[in-house]
């Protein structure tokens, strides 16, 4: 039976992953026994960025097999220049590594340059893992397509050296194409929605919509400030902002939150929480907190928005609490579609907001007379390749969707991003959805 010593490097870094865990589970119920809301999350916080980087290690190995092992024989491998790039992909992996501590760490009202870069270098990481599987998968469907011959020529080895080359310079070249994309303000893409029994006196009603802002290491008050005056500038009656608006807890980052206080939609502005404040251990008073900049949470709960030329005219905007609240055990919240409606009935239109488009697929199939939900989530997958698998898990990926005869469904791509500053195959957007009657 083979030993743990003698497992390779990989699978040690997958046990451990394991074990991480593992331990993560385990500890749940003690944790929820044993120390308060705020520390619970804090630790379970830091057990995640453990699991993380466990799981990174098995690819970070790889990494350094590929790009700097393999050199180690060559006639360069003594020089001053492989000394210098050893030492650069040295603190690649550990900048890449860092980066989720960062959001434990380093925090404020506006970002570190060190989060900064050591969340680029989480993006470069992941399409650099990408392509290294990529390029070795096809050298191996061409070995195997072609035969691998009695020897390895010299032919064959310069083709192995020069994948992880061709790596290298794809990673660079999609990294700097990825930041100076996210580095532009946010798009505005206009959206006519027609809504089904929505009174005449309210069509063209224009609501504009935010979601995944993520406040936090990457994000602060200067690119929040820049969002605040695009949707000014667009005159909306209703502002929502649907999840992920922050990673860190209300505390710690307020001053950079300060911009939202100018928002001034005359029908209200609204917000309804995601995954990541569940993450901040902090909803209370992050609830607070917009309740003094005027943004009504929408807990669980409804508000009848009234025509400004007719009091007789309405429609019902609900919301619910992201379903991570469920998994996570995070007491006196969770999506509750039932209290979240109560009131609405199919007599008037019904706007949902619900952070998650698998939130959106079960409120449909518990009220199918709901007329408009408004979603975020997805990102648009961010970045490549990430794209894919944001696809594949999500009943609605990004933009709108009909559903049955008078039911749409609309997902943003994201107001900015999820720490990793770069955007590849989407783009931030501050939706302007005009409703119209129909």
């Amino acid at each position: 039976m083979i030993s743990f010593k003698q497992l390779p490097l990989e699978a040690k870094a997958a046990v451990a992953a394991g074990v991480v865990f593992f331990s993560m589970m385990l500890s749940r119920s003690y944790l929820a026994e044993k120390l308060d809301l705020r520390m619970r999350h804090w630790v379970l916080r830091l057990q995640m960025a453990l699991f993380a980087n466990t799981l990174m290690l098995m690819g970070s190995l790889h990494v350094w097999r590929s790009t700097v092992t393999m050199f180690t024989r060559s006639s360069a491998a003594s020089s001053l220049c492989f000394m210098l790039w050893k030492i650069a992909v040295f603190m690649f992996l550990a900048l890449a590594h860092s980066s989720f501590f960062t959001l434990l760490f380093l925090v404020a009202e506006e970002p570190y340059f060190f989060s900064l870069a050591a969340y680029t270098c989480l993006g470069a990481y992941i399409i650099l893992i990408f392509f290294l599987f990529t390029l070795g998968s096809v050298e191996q469907a061409y070995k195997f397509l072609v035969g691998r011959g009695a020897k390895a020529g010299t032919g064959n080895k310069n083709r192995t050296a020069m994948k992880p080359v061709l790596a290298v310079m794809l990673t660079l070249v999609l990294t700097v194409v990825g930041l100076l994309n996210a580095s532009q303000p946010p798009t505005v893409n206009s959206v006519e929605i027609p809504v089904h029994k929505l009174p005449s006196t309210m069509t063209n009603l224009k609501v504009v919509l935010l979601s995944d802002i993520h406040l936090g290491p990457t994000v602060g008050k200067t690119k929040l400030a820049m969002i605040v005056r695009m949707v000014k500038a667009l005159k909306p009656d209703i502002t929502v902002i649907v999840g992920d608006l922050t990673d860190a807890e209300a505390e710690i980052i307020r001053p950079a939150v300060e911009p939202l206080g100018e928002l001034d939609s005359p029908l209200g502005t609204y917000f309804v929480t995601g995954n990541h404040e569940y993450y901040t251990s902090d909803v209370s008073n992050w609830f607070e907190l917009l309740k003094s900049f005027h943004i009504q949470p929408l807990h669980n709960e409804n508000v009848k928005i009234v025509s400004p030329k007719s009091a007789d005219d309405w429609f019902c905007l609900a919301g619910v609490d992201d379903i991570e609240a469920d998994v996570l055990r995070y007491s006196g919240h969770g999506m509750d579609l039932k209290k979240a409606l109560r009131g609405c009935s199919s007599e008037h239109p019904i706007v949902l907001l619900a952070h998650q488009p698998i939130a959106a697929k079960w409120a449909l199939q518990e009220r199918p007379d709901i007329n408009l939900i408004l979603s975020g989530h997805t990102h648009g997958g961010q970045i490549f390749p990430l794209n894919a698998g944001a696809y594949l898990l999500n009943p609605f990926f990004v933009g709108l969707y009909k559903v049955g005869q008078n039911t749409f469904v609309y997902v943003s791509p994201g107001t900015m991003y999820f720490g990793i500053p770069m955007r590849l195959g989407s783009r931030a957007e501050i939706t302007e959805i005009i409703l119209r009657s129909a």
